[in-house]
């Protein structure tokens, strides 16, 4: 009778052989998950100057349509500022009426992406204060690997239509609570009242060198 093999096959699954990936399709055909961007997010105060690395993406957030655009006007170099508001002015009178909404998202994707992948800061204000709007552009800004920053500008209360106020209290309690980080924001600000005045440079640089 033969001896009997020493060793025994073993069966591996496609999964292991070529290693598993979130955006491989999932078995039960369901569409591909997409990948994780949470991150550690730090809540900073309000100061007279706020830095962020250069090559970052910055959203600027409000209840307030006046009031964000108010603040990113006043600090913002306009070469790193972007918006779908802007892109619709630029494509007035040059696209039918009908297809400028679905143009500009377009313009404005093709700009974000290009200049986040060629190291670029950008800064955009967002046109409300759904957490997919956000997620749209942290994606884009994780994939070419760039860090992610929030502000988040106060408005007063007789400013912000009636149904923003839920959105608006829930985003005001995550961010307080640090849980932005879940969304990829690297680091949330809260800032109105006088806090907005009192700040008076935002400034994409390194840290200054200790020598």
């Amino acid at each position: 009778m033969p001896d009997e093999p020493t060793t025994r096959s073993v069966k591996i699954s496609a999964d292991e052989r070529t290693g598993w990936s979130s955006e491989r399709p999932r078995r039960d055909g369901s569409p591909p998950r997409p990948p994780d961007v949470s991150v550690r997010s730090r809540v900073l105060s309000p100061s007279d100057q706020l830095r962020y690395s250069p090559g970052s993406l910055l959203m600027i957030v409000s209840g307030s349509a006046p009031d964000r655009d108010r603040f990113a006007k006043g600090l913002i170099d306009t070469r790193s500022l972007l918006s779908l508001g802007k892109v619709r002015e630029l494509l007035a009178g040059r696209t039918p009426e009908e297809e400028i909404a679905e143009r500009a998202q377009e313009v404005l994707d093709a700009a974000v992406t290009k200049r986040m992948e060629a190291g670029e800061t950008v800064v955009v204000t967002a046109e409300g204060l759904d957490a997919g709007e956000r997620e749209h552009y942290v994606r884009i800004a994780a994939r070419a690997k760039r860090p992610r920053h929030l502000i988040l500008v106060e408005a007063n209360r007789a400013d912000v239509q009636g149904e923003d106020r839920s959105a608006l209290n829930d985003l005001r309690r995550r961010l307080d609570a640090g849980e932005l980080g879940q969304e990829g924001f690297q680091t949330v600000l809260r800032i109105g009242g006088d806090s907005v005045s009192e700040l008076k440079r935002i400034v994409f640089r390194p840290p200054p060198r200790d020598d």
